[in-house]
């Protein structure tokens, strides 16, 4: 049986839920349980503490698990990134006092670093060759400089109206955009049934996310240049219509467009524009 570490809370907990359901696997119904069987699918799911969820898959002990790439990394473990899921966004950044430090990496040189993630900013200043001490705090890190523990800030940035109430400003860029990802071990042979049936489905789920179904009517001497703006993600599946020079077109699009796409078929002479979401694929 395929075990599976999933965060028992937080930010990343329901939303990986509720992906792994639309995948077609069975996810617990009582937040206070800590595993579930899936026996359809020969998966148990286990509710982890999402800080210890690498541990648990680099020691082999757990064959996959859902966490955040900036968990991943300030954990220090050998598990590998094997899939983007696409949510629980999270950009980390350098804070400091305004006009009190550079752009520049090198800049840190010799500062005091305070963090709730000194993994993360450690991998950030050994690619940039920066010495600088690393102080481990578990929150609350904008009153660090105010308090005089630390020169500098590292830390999960949205808005950054945080930063600007204790006096700060994010400095350069970003020094690591997260979000959540399907991790696992570097395979010894080649991975089970099991790890590419969920893979596959992961993935089908996020194209269903990603894409919705258009579906239109042009006239054939319209055609190209319809198609030319629905592709399709292979080719459109295109059918002639009973009214004489007319075709029926389905394509995949982007979400995301699908509005601008509407118009601009519409201009061309496109009628019955219809979009379906699509719930599950195979690709």
């Amino acid at each position: 049986m395929l075990r599976i570490a999933l965060p028992n809370k937080g930010t990343l907990s329901d939303p990986a839920s509720q992906m792994l359901r639309e995948a077609g696997y069975r996810q617990r119904r009582d937040n206070r349980d800590l595993v579930c069987r899936d026996e359809t699918n020969d998966v148990e799911f286990l509710y982890l503490r999402p800080r210890d969820i690498a541990t648990y898959v680099d020691s082999g002990d757990l064959g996959l698990g859902i966490t955040g790439r900036d968990l991943l990394i300030d954990s220090g473990c050998e598990a590998l990134e094997l899939l983007d899921l696409d949510f629980g966004a999270a950009t980390f950044r350098i804070a400091a006092r305004a006009e009190t430090l550079s752009p520049r990496p090198e800049d840190l040189q010799g500062r005091r670093i305070a963090t709730a993630y000194p993994g993360v900013v450690g991998r950030y200043l050994a690619d940039h060759h920066v010495t600088a001490q690393v102080i481990r705090l578990d929150g609350a890190v904008e009153n660090a400089i105010r308090l005089g523990v630390a020169d500098v800030i590292a830390d999960v940035v949205s808005t950054g109206a945080t930063l600007r109430q204790a006096g700060l400003e994010t400095v350069g860029d970003p020094i690591l955009r997260s979000s959540a990802i399907l991790i696992g071990r570097a395979p010894a042979e080649e991975p089970s049934a099991g790890i590419v049936q969920l893979l596959r489905r992961l993935q089908g789920v996020l194209v269903a996310r990603r894409y919705v179904m258009l579906a239109y009517d042009i006239a054939g001497d319209r055609l190209d240049a319809a198609v030319a703006l629905t592709p399709g993600i292979e080719s459109p599946t295109i059918a002639p219509l009973r009214r004489e020079g007319w075709m029926a077109v389905q394509a995949m699009v982007l979400r995301s467009d699908v509005h601008r796409i509407m118009d601009e078929l519409y201009e061309f002479g496109a009628r019955a524009i219809l979009v379906t979401n699509v719930h599950a694929c195979r690709l």
